[in-house]
Protein backbone atom coordinates (compact mmCIF):
# COMPACT_ATOMS: atom_id res chain seq x y z
CA UNK A 1 0.00 0.00 0.00
CA UNK A 2 1.75 3.41 -1.04
CA UNK A 3 0.58 5.88 1.98
CA UNK A 4 0.98 10.04 1.46
CA UNK A 5 4.10 10.76 2.28
CA UNK A 6 3.00 13.82 5.11
CA UNK A 7 0.68 11.06 6.35
CA UNK A 8 4.02 8.54 6.74
CA UNK A 9 5.95 11.13 8.18
CA UNK A 10 3.61 12.23 10.88
CA UNK A 11 2.58 8.66 11.91
CA UNK A 12 6.59 7.11 12.43
CA UNK A 13 6.95 10.39 14.63
CA UNK A 14 3.77 9.81 16.45
CA UNK A 15 4.34 5.73 17.01
CA UNK A 16 8.04 4.96 16.78
CA UNK A 17 9.66 2.95 14.57
CA UNK A 18 8.56 -0.48 16.17
CA UNK A 19 5.08 -0.02 16.43
CA UNK A 20 4.99 1.59 12.54
CA UNK A 21 6.64 -0.81 11.72
CA UNK A 22 3.99 -3.38 12.57
CA UNK A 23 1.44 -0.98 11.53
CA UNK A 24 2.33 -0.89 8.05
CA UNK A 25 2.52 -5.28 8.29
CA UNK A 26 -0.99 -4.71 9.55
CA UNK A 27 -2.21 -2.39 6.83
CA UNK A 28 -1.36 -5.45 4.21
CA UNK A 29 -2.98 -8.64 5.87
CA UNK A 30 -6.59 -8.89 5.89
CA UNK A 31 -8.53 -7.60 8.17
CA UNK A 32 -9.86 -9.82 10.89
CA UNK A 33 -13.95 -10.73 10.89
CA UNK A 34 -16.01 -10.32 13.95
CA UNK A 35 -19.33 -10.35 14.32
CA UNK A 36 -21.69 -9.44 17.50
CA UNK A 37 -24.60 -11.33 18.66
CA UNK A 38 -28.14 -9.50 19.34
CA UNK A 39 -29.15 -10.56 22.49
CA UNK A 40 -32.79 -10.35 21.77
CA UNK A 41 -32.79 -12.99 19.65
CA UNK A 42 -29.81 -15.28 19.70
CA UNK A 43 -27.76 -16.45 22.60
CA UNK A 44 -25.64 -19.58 20.88
CA UNK A 45 -22.43 -18.79 19.80
CA UNK A 46 -21.82 -18.21 15.76
CA UNK A 47 -19.94 -21.09 15.29
CA UNK A 48 -18.56 -23.76 17.47
CA UNK A 49 -15.09 -23.14 18.47
CA UNK A 50 -15.46 -19.16 18.15
CA UNK A 51 -13.28 -16.60 20.14
CA UNK A 52 -14.95 -13.61 21.81
CA UNK A 53 -13.65 -10.68 21.23
CA UNK A 54 -12.60 -9.96 25.47
CA UNK A 55 -14.03 -6.36 25.51
CA UNK A 56 -17.49 -7.10 24.55
CA UNK A 57 -20.10 -9.49 25.32
CA UNK A 58 -21.57 -10.67 22.44
CA UNK A 59 -18.69 -9.96 20.03
CA UNK A 60 -17.02 -13.16 18.08
CA UNK A 61 -14.19 -13.21 15.88
CA UNK A 62 -14.71 -15.85 12.74
CA UNK A 63 -12.41 -17.95 11.12
CA UNK A 64 -12.84 -16.80 7.41
CA UNK A 65 -15.50 -14.30 5.75
CA UNK A 66 -18.71 -16.06 4.73
CA UNK A 67 -21.34 -14.36 2.30
CA UNK A 68 -22.77 -12.32 4.69
CA UNK A 69 -25.59 -11.03 2.42
CA UNK A 70 -27.12 -14.56 1.69
CA UNK A 71 -27.53 -14.96 4.95
CA UNK A 72 -30.92 -15.02 6.02
CA UNK A 73 -29.85 -14.70 10.26
CA UNK A 74 -28.31 -11.33 9.42
CA UNK A 75 -31.11 -10.11 7.34
CA UNK A 76 -33.56 -11.21 10.46
CA UNK A 77 -30.60 -9.70 12.46
CA UNK A 78 -29.99 -12.00 14.88
CA UNK A 79 -26.00 -10.79 14.86
CA UNK A 80 -23.99 -7.13 13.44
CA UNK A 81 -21.22 -7.70 11.22
CA UNK A 82 -19.13 -5.28 13.22
CA UNK A 83 -15.18 -4.93 13.19
CA UNK A 84 -13.54 -5.74 17.06
CA UNK A 85 -11.87 -2.28 17.94
CA UNK A 86 -15.73 -0.33 17.62
CA UNK A 87 -17.00 -3.19 19.95
CA UNK A 88 -14.39 -1.19 22.60
CA UNK A 89 -17.52 0.65 23.09
CA UNK A 90 -19.38 -2.17 25.22
CA UNK A 91 -15.99 -1.98 27.61
CA UNK A 92 -16.91 2.18 27.84
CA UNK A 93 -20.31 1.55 28.67
CA UNK A 94 -19.56 -1.28 31.61
CA UNK A 95 -17.45 0.56 33.00
CA UNK A 96 -18.63 4.63 33.03
CA UNK A 97 -22.45 4.45 31.80
CA UNK A 98 -24.67 6.12 34.25
CA UNK A 99 -27.15 3.23 35.95
CA UNK A 100 -30.82 2.91 35.67
CA UNK A 101 -32.94 3.80 32.87
CA UNK A 102 -31.53 6.20 30.60
CA UNK A 103 -32.40 8.46 27.53
CA UNK A 104 -29.27 8.03 25.09
CA UNK A 105 -28.06 9.98 22.03
CA UNK A 106 -26.56 8.23 19.01
CA UNK A 107 -25.86 11.53 16.97
CA UNK A 108 -23.65 9.91 13.97
CA UNK A 109 -25.35 6.47 14.51
CA UNK A 110 -25.15 5.52 10.44
CA UNK A 111 -25.01 2.14 9.58
CA UNK A 112 -25.33 0.87 12.91
CA UNK A 113 -22.89 -0.44 14.65
CA UNK A 114 -22.47 1.47 17.42
CA UNK A 115 -26.76 2.45 17.88
CA UNK A 116 -27.34 -1.82 18.00
CA UNK A 117 -24.38 -1.92 20.67
CA UNK A 118 -26.42 0.81 22.76
CA UNK A 119 -29.38 -0.98 22.42
CA UNK A 120 -28.14 -4.06 23.83
CA UNK A 121 -26.53 -2.40 26.52
CA UNK A 122 -28.95 -0.14 27.86
CA UNK A 123 -31.88 -1.09 30.40
CA UNK A 124 -34.97 -2.82 29.31
CA UNK A 125 -37.18 0.65 29.30
CA UNK A 126 -34.79 3.32 28.29
CA UNK A 127 -34.79 5.04 25.08
CA UNK A 128 -32.21 5.22 22.44
CA UNK A 129 -32.42 7.91 19.47
CA UNK A 130 -30.25 7.08 16.77
CA UNK A 131 -29.21 10.02 14.35
CA UNK A 132 -27.90 10.33 11.00
CA UNK A 133 -27.63 13.94 9.27
CA UNK A 134 -27.72 12.26 5.88
CA UNK A 135 -30.83 11.21 4.55
CA UNK A 136 -29.95 8.12 2.29
CA UNK A 137 -27.49 6.62 5.61
CA UNK A 138 -30.53 7.30 8.00
CA UNK A 139 -32.67 5.27 5.61
CA UNK A 140 -30.05 2.27 6.33
CA UNK A 141 -29.47 2.82 10.15
CA UNK A 142 -33.36 2.78 10.13
CA UNK A 143 -33.86 -0.75 8.49
CA UNK A 144 -30.79 -2.23 10.96
CA UNK A 145 -32.31 -0.88 13.85
CA UNK A 146 -35.57 -2.33 12.69
CA UNK A 147 -33.72 -5.69 12.42
CA UNK A 148 -32.33 -5.38 15.67
CA UNK A 149 -35.93 -5.62 17.00
CA UNK A 150 -35.99 -3.38 20.17
CA UNK A 151 -39.23 -1.35 20.13
CA UNK A 152 -37.81 1.53 22.25
CA UNK A 153 -35.34 3.05 20.01
CA UNK A 154 -36.35 6.04 17.68
CA UNK A 155 -34.74 6.92 14.32
CA UNK A 156 -34.12 10.68 13.51
CA UNK A 157 -32.10 12.51 10.21
CA UNK A 158 -31.45 15.67 11.68
CA UNK A 159 -28.14 17.68 11.53
CA UNK A 160 -26.17 18.50 15.09
CA UNK A 161 -27.50 22.15 15.50
CA UNK A 162 -31.04 20.77 15.31
CA UNK A 163 -30.93 19.17 18.76
CA UNK A 164 -29.31 22.53 20.52
CA UNK A 165 -32.84 23.30 22.18
CA UNK A 166 -33.26 19.92 23.53
CA UNK A 167 -30.98 20.84 26.82
CA UNK A 168 -29.65 18.37 29.42
CA UNK A 169 -31.90 16.00 27.72
CA UNK A 170 -30.00 12.63 27.31
CA UNK A 171 -28.23 11.18 30.20
CA UNK A 172 -25.83 9.41 27.29
CA UNK A 173 -24.24 10.94 23.92
CA UNK A 174 -22.37 9.00 21.68
CA UNK A 175 -20.52 11.29 19.06
CA UNK A 176 -18.72 8.66 16.67
CA UNK A 177 -17.38 11.79 15.15
CA UNK A 178 -16.74 12.04 10.98
CA UNK A 179 -12.79 12.04 10.36
CA UNK A 180 -9.92 11.70 8.20
CA UNK A 181 -10.61 8.08 8.07
CA UNK A 182 -7.12 6.99 8.62
CA UNK A 183 -8.57 3.55 10.19
CA UNK A 184 -10.02 2.91 7.03
CA UNK A 185 -6.90 2.73 4.76
CA UNK A 186 -6.64 -1.30 5.41
CA UNK A 187 -10.23 -1.01 3.13
CA UNK A 188 -10.81 1.06 1.51
CA UNK A 189 -8.47 3.00 -0.89
CA UNK A 190 -10.82 6.19 -1.32
CA UNK A 191 -10.00 6.80 2.43
CA UNK A 192 -6.06 7.10 1.67
CA UNK A 193 -6.14 9.02 -1.71
CA UNK A 194 -8.47 11.67 0.41
CA UNK A 195 -5.97 12.36 2.86
CA UNK A 196 -4.22 15.16 3.42
CA UNK A 197 -3.19 17.46 6.24
CA UNK A 198 -5.51 19.82 5.20
CA UNK A 199 -8.13 17.44 5.19
CA UNK A 200 -7.40 16.24 8.89
CA UNK A 201 -7.45 19.91 10.00
CA UNK A 202 -10.91 20.97 8.29
CA UNK A 203 -12.53 17.44 10.40
CA UNK A 204 -10.80 18.63 13.53
CA UNK A 205 -12.87 22.11 13.45
CA UNK A 206 -16.03 20.05 12.17
CA UNK A 207 -16.13 18.08 15.04
CA UNK A 208 -15.21 20.73 17.48
CA UNK A 209 -18.51 22.37 15.96
CA UNK A 210 -20.47 19.06 16.17
CA UNK A 211 -19.44 18.62 19.77
CA UNK A 212 -20.38 22.13 20.77
CA UNK A 213 -23.70 21.70 19.12
CA UNK A 214 -24.67 18.53 21.23
CA UNK A 215 -22.65 19.40 24.83
CA UNK A 216 -25.68 21.30 26.25
CA UNK A 217 -28.04 18.32 25.35
CA UNK A 218 -26.11 16.23 28.25
CA UNK A 219 -27.58 16.41 31.84
CA UNK A 220 -25.20 16.95 34.35
CA UNK A 221 -23.36 14.06 35.64
CA UNK A 222 -24.33 12.22 32.07
CA UNK A 223 -21.51 10.62 30.14
CA UNK A 224 -20.37 12.19 26.64
CA UNK A 225 -18.23 9.42 24.34
CA UNK A 226 -15.87 10.72 21.58
CA UNK A 227 -14.29 8.53 19.45
CA UNK A 228 -13.22 8.59 15.62
CA UNK A 229 -11.51 6.30 13.53
CA UNK A 230 -8.34 7.58 12.81
CA UNK A 231 -5.11 7.70 14.79
CA UNK A 232 -3.76 11.44 14.41
CA UNK A 233 -3.42 13.21 17.98
CA UNK A 234 -5.16 16.76 16.52
CA UNK A 235 -8.69 14.70 16.28
CA UNK A 236 -8.13 12.56 19.14
CA UNK A 237 -5.93 13.53 22.26
CA UNK A 238 -6.25 16.95 21.06
CA UNK A 239 -10.02 17.27 20.48
CA UNK A 240 -9.95 15.74 23.79
CA UNK A 241 -8.32 18.22 25.86
CA UNK A 242 -10.49 20.71 23.94
CA UNK A 243 -13.75 18.91 25.50
CA UNK A 244 -11.86 19.06 29.11
CA UNK A 245 -10.65 22.53 29.00
CA UNK A 246 -13.58 24.43 27.87
CA UNK A 247 -16.38 21.72 29.05
CA UNK A 248 -15.72 19.69 31.94
CA UNK A 249 -15.76 21.99 34.56
CA UNK A 250 -19.98 23.05 33.43
CA UNK A 251 -20.42 19.25 33.92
Amino acid sequence: MTLPEEFTTYTRALMGEERFARFLGALDEPAPVSIRVNPFKAEATPETGADRVAWCRGGYYLDSRPAFTFDPLLHAGAYYVQEAGSMYLDEVLRRYMPSGDLIALDLCAAPGGKSTLLRARLSENSLLVSNEPIRPRAQVLAENMIKWGHPHCVVTNNFPEDFRHLEAAFDLIVVDAPCSGEGMFRKDEVAVSEWSLQNVEACVQRQRRILADIWPCLKSGGLLVYSTCTFNRYEDEENTAWICLLYTSDA
